[in-house]
């Protein structure tokens, strides 16, 4: 009788859980039991396992063989643990020292051949094995760079499963044949989730900073849009941009990535889980360090943007825009119930799925932009009267987005038409993202030195009990937004949402604290109702 033991890891969302892999062999006719609550992919590890071994040169045992994965509570779904599986059996069966295997975690897919394919979440999978305490992961070679973000583990990138033997045998490690690594490297292809390149709106590699094919210059006029861009970027708010058709909606969500500082380690390792779970991560760039941005179409389903769907729950478009931008343009045209969906995480901060096999939990701290024409032809204003809708289609479009909804957007701005001596007028354009996102960077120092040693990152995260009692607008400048509570112009979140939006305002614009302007201009882009302030900060936006 032989008993050999190793570790891999099962992920539940984006949290891993480590899982002890154990191999029995006894006397008996030949026969191979799984147990442990495998899914089918992992059920069907059995032939996988068998056909990597044999193909691999080793000699598959013909006794009774039961694996089992332990704690067998937990579900346990993926190819992943295939090559945990193949070498715990060669250790039952002697072939591998079993002593050598108890501290090392596995994570890989087998090909037939013996390949070694990687798979997704490969970093969440290591960093739970750290914080297990374990200092030793074998991954694919390909997923090496990946699995090596996680500081204090020693990573073993293999590429085939006689390698990784030889490796725990102290024998010589063999080469891989020339003609297997000329060309493509079939391997990658475990990297990514089919339809999920960049034209689908649903990746993750973000915006290049400053990038020259999306710059801020090319928006034209849109003054005060252009300002809502930069309070957004600098503070973390949600903006709603509504005008007609052509007026650079769409030109000003897509530069708003560019803007955004880079990420910090930590927020790069959030946002980069979260992409390797959905198949979304590059396989040449194993760290997303830039803001993501995604773009569902308004076609999306509930699930497809908080996450979910049959099976294993996958993240959504909050989640794939965790640290970065969510943009739904033609709001109006998404189904009410997945709009309604956003609430939560919009508050919260992450999302919760709950399904009859467990709970899944996702992060997604986004900034949300909302692009809606005022109608179903696009042409109504408060200035032109160029629209053929009725009165009661343009209540019922506009009315889609609920107001709950619109509770929690802190910038509501209208885009005003481009007219023709704007698109055809020469000389200096407006301010380039280059310009924009060192002032963006600028307020964000100034917000992250008042912030330091709380929880909170940006001035859209604090709670509004925190920014009354512990940071102070100056005396008298709060007087217009509680008469606006008063009349019910703002509800007591919206109060807190200006002030928010002031204390941006007042680092945008290099003031200790905000002052009778600052909200007045947080007023203003709150309520979308002019006020006589002018729509800038600083240098013309």
């Amino acid at each position: 009788m032989g008993f050999a033991r190793t570790c891999s890891v099962t992920l539940v969302g984006v949290e891993g859980v480590v899982v002890e892999v154990q191999a029995d062999l006894e006397p008996g006719v030949a026969a191979f039991t799984l147990v442990g609550l495998p899914d089918k992919s992992l059920t069907e590890s059995r032939d996988r396992v068998r056909a990597a071994v044999v193909n691999s040169g080793g000699e598959w045992p013909q006794k009774k063989l039961t694996v089992g994965l332990s704690p067998a509570s937990v579900p346990k779904a993926g190819s992943g643990f295939d090559l945990a599986v193949a070498c715990a059996v060669l250790g039952a069966a002697e072939r591998i020292d079993p002593r050598v295997l108890g501290g090392i975690v596995m994570i890989g897919e087998l090909g037939l051949d013996g390949r070694v394919r990687p798979v997704r979440g490969i970093l969440p999978a290591v960093l739970a094995a750290a914080d297990a305490g374990y200092e030793q992961v074998v991954v694919p070679e390909c997923a090496a760079a990946e699995a090596s973000l996680v500081p204090g583990v020693s990573v073993l990138g293999i590429r085939s499963l006689r390698q990784l033997i030889a490796v725990l045998t102290d024998e010589p490690v063999p080469q891989e044949d020339a003609e297997e690594q000329a060309g493509p490297d079939p391997l990658l292809a475990g990297l990514r989730a089919p339809g999920t390149g960049a034209d689908t709106g649903m990746h993750g590699a973000g915006a290049a900073p400053c990038d020259q094919g999306h710059d801020l210059a090319d928006v034209v006029g849109q003054l005060s849009a252009r300002t809502a861009v930069a309070v957004a970027a600098a503070g973390g708010h949600h903006l709603f941009l509504e005008g007609p058709p052509g007026a650079g909606k769409t030109m000003l969500a897509e530069r708003l990535p560019s803007v955004l500082p880079p990420l910090d380690r930590q927020a790069s390792l959030e946002v980069t889980a979260v992409h390797s779970v959905a198949g979304l991560l590059p396989p040449d760039k194993p760290l997303i360090d830039t803001a993501p941005y995604c773009a569902p179409h308004h076609s999306a389903t509930m699930q497809a943007l908080v996450g979910g769907g049959p099976g294993t729950a996958r993240p959504g478009a909050v989640s794939l825009s965790h640290r970065g931008v969510l943009f739904l343009d033609e709001t109006p045209e998404f189904s009410s119930r997945a709009l309604d969906a956003l609430r939560q995480p919009l508050e919260s901060g992450h999302v919760v799925i709950a399904r009859s096999a467990g709970v899944v939990r996702f992060p997604a701290r986004f900034l949300m932009v909302l692009a809606a024409n005022p109608c179903p032809c696009g042409r109504f204003s408060r200035t032109h009267e160029q629209c053929d809708c009725p009165p009661s289609a343009i209540r019922r479009y506009q009315a889609r987005l609920s107001g709950p909804l619109l509770d929690r957007v802190d910038l509501r701005v209208e885009v005003d038409r481009v007219t023709r001596g704007e698109l055809t007028a020469g000389g200096a354009r407006g301010e380039t993202t280059a310009t924009v996102a060192d002032r963006v960077r600028a307020a964000r120092d100034r917000a992250a030195a008042r912030l330091a040693g709380t929880p909170w990152r940006t001035n859209g995260e604090v709670p509004g009990r925190e920014l009354r009692n512990r940071w102070h607008a100056a005396p008298g400048a709060m007087d217009d937004a509680e008469r606006s509570l008063e009349r019910g112009v703002l509800t007591a979140r919206g109060l807190d949402r200006v002030l928010r939006v002031a204390w941006t305002v007042a680092d945008l614009a290099g003031h200790d604290r905000p002052d009778a302007s600052d909200v007045a201009l947080a007023l203003q882009l709150r309520t979308g109702v002019p006020r006589g302030v002018p729509m800038t900060i600083g240098a013309a936006v």
